[in-house]
């Protein structure tokens, strides 16, 4: 974990679910936020195939937030954000379970929701995690989506998305 509640950046990830409307409240404890982003994953039926009935995702500890901890100081140059609450859950997850929290807090409502909107984009294709689909006809690893790494490189126009 980096940081913690009462610091600008918190990035965790674990395997326990999360309460988003804490982490919410906690982005906006500092008096100067005018807007705060969120966006929350969750476990659906569908992904490569169909009849997926749950997740089993694998992560590299220590760089998985190293790499995270990258994309948020990326974010805080583009943007004036006053916190950022990053939190991706590992392990085995059933439908309709959290996977991810992406929380921006700013003075400006610009700012948050395109900072929230990178973090999640590059999040998807930068951080390293696995995930294996898991259906009744078996277990299925789930390769990175062209569409994917299109949204991060938009991000990029100069062509220089990281990897």
């Amino acid at each position: 974990m980096t940081g913690s509640a009462t610091e600008a950046t918190c990035i965790r990830v674990q395997t326990e679910d999360f309460d988003s409307g804490a982490e919410q409240r906690l982005l906006s404890a500092k008096g100067d936020i005018g807007a705060i982003a969120t966006f929350t994953g969750l476990v659906r039926d569908y992904g490569d195939q169909t009849g997926v009935q749950g997740l089993f995702l694998e992560h590299f500890p220590g760089m998985t937030e190293n790499q995270i901890g990258e994309l948020v100081a990326e974010a805080r140059q583009r943007w004036q954000l006053g916190g950022v609450r990053i939190i991706h859950r590992v392990g085995r997850l059933g439908l309709g379970e959290q996977i991810v929290f992406v929380g921006v807090a700013s003075s400006h409502r610009s700012d948050a929701f395109a900072a929230c909107q990178f973090l999640m984009d590059a999040l998807k294709t930068t951080a390293p995690f696995w995930k294996k689909e898991l259906t009744a006809e078996g277990e299925h690893w789930v390769e990175q989506k062209a569409s994917d790494r299109a949204l991060t490189e938009r991000w990029y126009p100069d062509g220089n998305a990281k990897d």
